[in-house]
């Protein structure tokens, strides 16, 4: 009798979840699919389509109803979508890149952040600060600035400029996500040199994905690519800090986070490149793939506040800014200079 009774308990919580999610989700299929309407009827891209009908339903991300289903489009089903792209890639796909990516990531990570600290002294802010958004612009957006929030010093406005920070590299990944396609093209890099730039540089996992496919799919599974690398050094990172920051007492059992969609992407891959999932499948699990991005994308334009934005400090705007440029300058002329069209 007791294990109905729990079975029957757990099935009422799943309906009660299902129920919380479910106008945020609808929210962002439908936008989705007027996305979807509008690029194959009049050739705009998507992603950009689903980001900018999302950004103008931003007054119901703070709606209650739709709080929930955004947020979990945004982040869970973002996250299902990246790791399944990984049947869109296969070994040979990666060995055409070269290692060029592999030596650079690295050290894009390691001096943007050492950029962040020089920098944040300068304008006048401390060397935590610097820490915190040089390693949120390096490796992955909010979700590496919550991530190395956790085991960095916890001083007087610590939640505010980890707030700050999350708000930051979201807006400037969303601008990064229209801009840098246009940018990269304009001064002829190749897709392939642009899908470098575009993983290599912008914030956050979903504007990667809807820069890189909004230039072509080979752009998009380059820039999936090396935005893993990036994502996977995030847990090195939090070690890192954990240990030079002599974290705070509170923070001693702070643990660094796994990326599983980075894992996910990675063995999907193999799989991908073995050749033993049927083609009809791996077609399905990418349209599949496709449709939660551009809902996940949809999702992500609803959060986004140009509001908020605008309401933040102009130093700590600034640093963010030079930080993202930093980035971007150093990428560049390193695939002007070492990678081949």
């Amino acid at each position: 009798m007791t294990t109905v009774t729990s079975i029957r308990n757990g099935m009422t919580d799943r309906w009660s979840s299902l129920k919380d999610y479910a106008p945020g989700l609808m929210l962002a299929v439908t936008l989705a699919l007027a996305a979807m309407f509008v690029s194959q009827h009049y050739g705009a891209p998507v992603m950009l389509m689903a980001l900018l009908f999302g950004m103008a339903f931003n007054f119901l991300s703070e709606d209650g109803q739709c709080t929930a289903g955004i947020q979990f489009t945004s982040t869970r089903l973002l996250k299902i979508a990246v790791a399944l792209l990984g049947f869109r890639v296969s070994l040979s796909d990666l060995f055409s890149i070269g290692v060029g990516p592999l030596i650079a990531i690295p050290i894009f990570v390691v001096a943007t952040i050492g950029a962040g600290v020089v920098l944040s002294r300068l304008l006048g802010r401390d060397t935590v600060f610097g820490m915190l958004t040089g390693g949120a612009v390096a490796i992955c957006g909010a979700s590496a600035a919550l991530a190395l929030s956790a085991v960095l010093p916890a001083a007087k406005c610590h939640e505010k400029n980890t707030l700050f920070t999350v708000i930051a590299v979201t807006t400037l990944s969303t601008i990064a996500m229209v801009v840098y396609p246009v940018l990269f093209g304009a001064l002829g890099f190749s897709d392939v040199q642009a899908g470098i730039l575009i993983g290599a540089t912008i914030h956050d996992v979903a504007q990667v994905v809807g820069a890189g496919y909004a230039i072509s799919d080979e752009a998009g599974n380059v820039a999936t690519f090396v935005k893993m690398l990036r994502v996977a050094l995030l847990p090195v990172a939090v070690l890192a800090f954990a240990l030079i920051s002599r974290r705070a007492e509170g923070a001693e059992g702070a643990k660094a986070p796994v990326p599983w969609f980075a894992l996910g992407f990675a063995a999907f891959l193999l799989i991908n490149s073995l050749g033993i999932v049927p083609e009809m499948a791996v077609a399905a699990i990418n349209d599949t793939s496709r449709w939660l991005l551009i809902a996940a994308i949809a999702a992500l334009g609803v959060k986004t506040s140009i509001k908020s934005m605008a309401s933040l400090g102009g130093a700590h705007i600034s640093l963010v800014v030079l930080e993202t440029v930093f980035l971007l300058v150093l990428a560049m002329v390193t695939v002007r200079l070492f990678i081949a069209a």
